[in-house]
């Protein structure tokens, strides 16, 4: 299968062409605004024979059987820099591969999309029937990403001659994580680190952590059951809520952490409590988790600390 991933320079793209490059049926075509950064990075990896960096400017020449698109913003830190920018950047190369597959009826396009393309509340957990809930007329910059995606999922609904699938990513962790990123996660990995005391919100929150080779699995059984134009949420075998969480990195790494007020977080698509999805329609389509979002988590800071 031919399949071209966009937004190459991504981590999760890169956590993903990791896990092809133990097939040998796949031929990956990585397309970024920065090719010499991905190329960099495949030399990195131990993968600079296995695919070639490409321009943007090359895509619509070659015949795809698959396109993934990656293009946006994963840090909290990132999308808040973005800004309204993050309307242009989604609108701009989803339509690039909307124009593409005009041309090309048979190709599949999996979109990385995001649970907050639900809103920005999460009191409860996503559903198959939660609805989205946009503000309009009081809308925050911290819902702009999710807007961004909702817009682009309308889109491909909208099109239903056309093969897409979007993939709602909520909470991905893996071991190619920038630990220097706002995350919950790497404040904990900073603190062990640095053996320093993470100092913490009381706040009670529950997220779903989606493990890279789960992630994988998702994207696997997605390119092969029969064509469709559907959105789905991402979800591991179980989630974690945040003592719980604290707890198993304290017994396991020896986080020490306090329970504050005054703490000061990234919340770029705001504050959710209950940030995952109860909505398994991927199931549907083959998709089945193996690992727990702790037993991910676990893991993949293994390896970071170790």
């Amino acid at each position: 299968m031919r399949i071209a991933i966009l937004g190459a320079t991504s981590q999760i793209a890169r956590d993903l062409i990791f896990s092809f490059s133990g097939t040998a049926d796949d031929h990956l075509h990585l397309f970024a605004r920065r090719p010499e950064v991905v190329a960099e990075w495949l030399a990195s990896a131990k993968l600079s024979g296995r695919y070639q960096a490409e321009s943007f400017s090359e895509f619509a020449k070659q015949e795809f059987d698959a396109v993934i698109n990656f293009v946006g913003a994963g840090d909290p830190v990132q999308i808040a820099k973005m800004g309204g920018e993050i309307f242009e950047v989604t609108l701009r190369f989803d339509e690039m591969v909307l124009d593409y597959l005009q041309s090309h009826p048979a190709c599949r396009y999996l979109f990385l999309s995001s649970g907050a393309a639900y809103g920005s509340s999460f009191k409860e957990p996503a559903n198959w029937d939660t609805p989205a809930v946009v503000r309009i007329n009081d809308l925050s910059p911290h819902e702009w990403y999710g807007v961004a995606k909702l817009h682009a999922e309308c889109r491909h609904r909208a099109h239903l001659e056309l093969n897409i699938f979007d993939i709602r990513v909520f909470n991905y962790f893996s071991r190619t994580q920038d630990i220097n990123a706002r995350f919950l996660i790497t404040d904990m990995l900073r603190a062990i680190r640095d053996n320093v005391v993470l100092k913490t919100s009381p706040e009670y929150i529950v997220r779903d952590y989606l493990h890279p080779s789960d992630f994988y699995r998702m994207v696997r059984a997605l390119l092969i059951v029969p064509a469709g134009n559907a959105a789905v949420d991402c979800y591991s075998k179980a989630p974690i809520d945040k003592p719980n969480l604290l707890a198993s990195m304290r017994e396991k790494f020896g986080l020490r952490y306090e329970i504050t007020e005054a703490m000061n977080s990234v919340n770029a698509t705001g504050s959710k409590p209950n940030y995952y999805s109860l909505n398994t329609k991927a199931a549907n389509y083959g998709y089945q988790p193996i690992l727990t979002s702790l037993e991910g988590i676990l893991r993949e800071s293994e390896s970071i600390l170790h």
